[in-house]
């Protein structure tokens, strides 16, 4: 299945706007000039993508955030200097095209600064056709999976944990996303890793 992306006609002029609202949050892995907190309206975070090579393999599948249809979401804006533009693509695509499960899309996003202007931004929203499509999973599944999952980047309980941390750093919470972490601490105390 090939990668879902835009044409370059499709991108606005100058500097590009990134929304991050996963792993992007605290681990951009590109060049910024301004990080803006941002609200993007008509589709929400959700755990509704098996991940099966960052956080898990295709026999124990992880699980990780896409944007799903429906409702908001609140995440991080990053602009991106237009000289940056083109090696910021092709690093995003990269990262989150590895098994095209995300569609790449333009998203009017409304920053929540002094300005409280709308820019347009590049985000990853889930396909629901792909085979990774997790759809609504149970509380008990989404545990299942984020304990089992341990993927090239390493273990799928740290990524939860670490968006739920980036999220409440921002000030606001997630109510899903912080009842599993919830979850996640009382299966991991009940469980010491072995040695500690």
């Amino acid at each position: 299945m090939s990668a879902i992306v835009l044409s370059e006609a499709a991108f606005p002029k100058g500097d590009l706007w990134v929304f991050g609202y996963g792993s992007l949050m605290w681990r951009p892995g590109f060049e910024f000039i301004e990080r803006v907190p941002a609200r993007l309206i008509g589709e929400h975070r959700a755990l509704c993508v098996y991940s099966f090579v960052h956080r898990g393999t295709p026999e124990k599948p992880g699980l990780v955030l896409g944007l799903d249809r429906g409702g908001a979401c609140r995440g991080i804006a990053f602009r991106v200097a237009e000289t940056n533009r083109e090696t910021t693509v092709a690093y995003l695509r990269a990262r989150e095209q590895v098994t095209s499960v995300y569609r790449e899309v333009m998203r009017s996003v409304w920053l929540e600064n002094d300005a409280r202007q709308r820019v347009s931004a590049l985000a990853y929203v889930v396909d629901r056709g792909h085979v990774q499509y997790a759809g609504r999973l149970s509380l008990a599944d989404q545990t299942r999976h984020v304990l089992q999952g341990h993927g090239q980047s390493g273990p799928n309980r740290d990524y939860v944990l670490s968006t739920v941390k980036a999220i409440e750093a921002e000030g606001f919470r997630d109510t899903q996303l912080h009842r599993l972490a919830l979850m996640l601490h009382d299966v991991h105390s009940l469980h010491p890793p072995p040695g500690g």
